[in-house]
């Protein structure tokens, strides 16, 4: 009777390991060959996707690299691309600057009002700052009227701020579950040995907790990277992100039948985040595995 258990037992596993194996290479296959078939789209000519034997999925039959060019030069996604990469990393600069010693705060002391700063980070969690962009602009604009100038419009700086101002209940929710999990003993011998608490947290505790920074890092770095809507309402032609900048393309080359540019365009945009997500793929998963809360 056991050895039957047994192996009903076995069965049901290795039905379930095959079920999973598959889900898992059918969700493969989904990402990985309509990112494929973007990269080959932008190496093919305007004659590869006009006409009726036109096949979507063959390989190019000369690789137009000069789609790239155009992209880069005429479309102005060089440009583009500069400007996401300083907003990009003037947000992420900005967010960790407030959001590690807010989360190491609000993880190992306790003082009036903690309660009340976590609860408010914490509704900051469920909204959606795609609903506010209006009032963001007119918060915006008003301060540009009282004051006579044009510098909280059309700035990257202040595009970059408002990026980590809205991802800080994100990050700190993050952060301060991972600082709750380190043991309070690496604090106590610093201490001890004459540091303070700022000297503490930036020599001991923020290198401990580096596989949830990097998390933090990889996740606001995808949405700052790929935001549309604030960078459309607040920035203008000049100053235009790579993703507002892609919009614009695709609506010129699908009227101009450029579709290989266009594809280019699309390829631009996905590059940076596929290579530094396959960099930090393992990072991430410790990140997110040991960033849970701890009461």
């Amino acid at each position: 009777m056991k050895s039957i258990k047994k192996d009903k037992v076995n069965s049901s596993r290795n039905l379930y390991k095959i079920f999973i194996y598959i889900a898992l290479i059918t969700l493969a296959v989904s990402i990985i060959v309509p990112v494929a078939w973007v990269f080959m789209a932008s190496l093919k000519s305007n004659a590869e996707f006009v006409g009726k034997d036109i096949n979507p999925v063959a390989f190019p039959k000369k690789l137009m690299w000069e789609n790239f060019a155009i992209a880069f030069g005429k479309a102005k996604m060089g440009e583009y691309l500069l400007n996401s990469v300083i907003v990009t990393a003037l947000s992420l600069v900005l967010l960790l600057v407030v959001a590690l010693p807010a989360s190491y705060c609000l993880a190992r002391f306790n003082f009036k009002g903690k309660k009340f700063i976590s609860t408010g980070f914490m509704a900051g969690l469920f909204i959606n700052v795609n609903y506010i962009v209006v009032l963001i602009f007119l918060m915006l604009s008003s301060a540009n009227k009282m004051l006579g100038v044009k510098f909280f419009l059309n700035n990257r700086f202040i595009l970059a701020l408002v990026y980590a101002s809205t991802a800080l209940p994100f990050t700190i929710y993050l952060l301060t579950g991972y600082f709750k999990t380190l043991p309070r003993a690496y604090e106590e011998a610093t201490l001890i040995d004459g540091c303070g608490y700022f000297k503490t947290m930036v020599k001991i505790m923020i290198p401990m907790a580096r596989p949830s920074i990097i998390t933090v890092i990889l996740f606001n770095f995808l949405a700052f990277w790929n935001e549309y809507i604030i960078a459309f309402t607040l920035m203008n032609t000049r100053n235009k992100t790579l993703p507002v900048g892609l919009q614009n393309l695709m609506a010129v080359e699908k009227t101009a039948t450029n579709y290989g540019i266009m594809y280019a365009g699309l390829v631009i945009v996905m590059l940076p985040t596929l290579i530094l997500y396959i960099a930090l793929q393992k990072k991430l998963t410790q990140g997110m595995s040991l960033g849970g809360l701890k009461d």
